[in-house]
């Protein structure tokens, strides 16, 4: 199973999404910021396969925290975040370094598949999907 840092400034929403990963058996990791996120991936560098981010956050928003993560750790796979149509078009200039950006509001199982698509490489829409 996969190492996830997960970045998420709202707490319902951060405890939703850490139990729904857990439950496929990954070790999660939470920040409340991008700042804070950022930090941990300089500390622990190489340790997580998936940052999963929200992109509307204080301190250092998710397309920031995106932009650095991928500068300074190129291997690491990022999925996005958001409930703001104008903020999934920003994004959308990202698309060398975000796997995917995912719509707010979610349920477990489209959550749980993303990152399963995610951790696999495998992008939306891709026709190689199994169920």
């Amino acid at each position: 199973m996969a190492n996830i840092l997960l970045t998420e400034d709202d707490d319902s929403v951060r405890a939703f999404v850490r139990r729904a990963l857990e439950l496929d058996g990954h070790t999660v990791t939470t920040a409340e910021d991008g700042g804070m996120a950022l930090e941990i991936l300089t500390a622990e560098k190489g340790r997580f396969d998936l940052l999963l981010s929200d992109i509307m956050m204080p301190v250092m928003d998710g397309i920031a925290l995106a932009m650095a993560a991928a500068r300074d750790f190129p291997e690491l796979t990022i999925l996005l975040m958001t409930g703001y149509a104008e903020q999934r078009e920003r994004a959308h200039g990202l698309d060398q370094l975000v796997h995917d950006v995912l719509s707010k509001p979610f349920s477990l199982a489209e959550i749980r598949r993303a990152v399963d698509m995610a951790l696999a490489g495998v992008r939306p829409g891709d026709q190689r999907l199994a169920g």
